[in-house]
């Protein structure tokens, strides 16, 4: 398995996996305890593991939570999507930068996200399952949520948006998110 520092998120990673490939598909490993654990991070710090499906167009994020935030493990594991990161960590060397990622299940690649990004994407193929680790309980709570189509963000989403969900569409711009994740 092979890790990518990403250079514009400081503390996210790549893990790009070796699929054997035969006549019958493929196999490959899409988590290694040592290889995570090679690159600073606990492998065992990740308590939930969820899986979302989505059609073509859907559109889930900017999300990120208040407190101590998330880290989380996502990867595309059927379909493709395109990913998106934002640090917005205030003492972060890439603070406010932005990352775009294609993820998908051909390549079976783990983005890490560190606690304090957000995260959101959208359904390239006709159907995308997308899998996340992340290392604590989930917290409606602490839940914050960004507008996707934030002008200051400037994020190039690939495809109109066929659908999301109505916290999504409600949600407030950045600076809004941020002093609601303050208080």
């Amino acid at each position: 398995m092979k890790v990518t520092e990403v250079p514009t998120i400081a503390g996210a990673y790549l893990f790009e996996p070796t699929p054997f490939a035969d006549e019958r598909g493929f196999f490959c490993r899409t988590f290694d305890a040592d290889v995570v654990r090679s690159v600073g991070l606990d492998p065992d710090a990740f308590v939930q593991d969820s899986l979302s499906r989505s059609v073509r167009g859907v559109l889930r994020g900017l999300h990120l939570r208040s407190g101590a935030g998330e880290a989380k493990l996502v990867r595309c594991s059927y379909g493709s999507i395109f990913d998106v990161v934002v640090d917005l960590r205030p003492d972060s060397p890439t603070y406010r930068n932005r990352a775009f990622f294609e993820l998908s299940g051909a390549t079976q690649t783990t983005l890490y996200i560190p606690a304090g990004c957000a995260h959101g994407f959208q359904a390239l193929s006709e159907t995308a399952d997308t899998s996340y680790r992340i290392d604590r309980p989930h917290d409606p709570a602490e839940d914050v949520t960004i507008a996707f189509d934030d002008p200051e963000l400037a994020i190039p989403w690939p495809l109109p948006v066929t659908s999301m969900s109505q916290r999504d569409r409600e949600a407030p711009n950045l600076a809004e998110a941020l002093k609601q994740r303050e208080s």
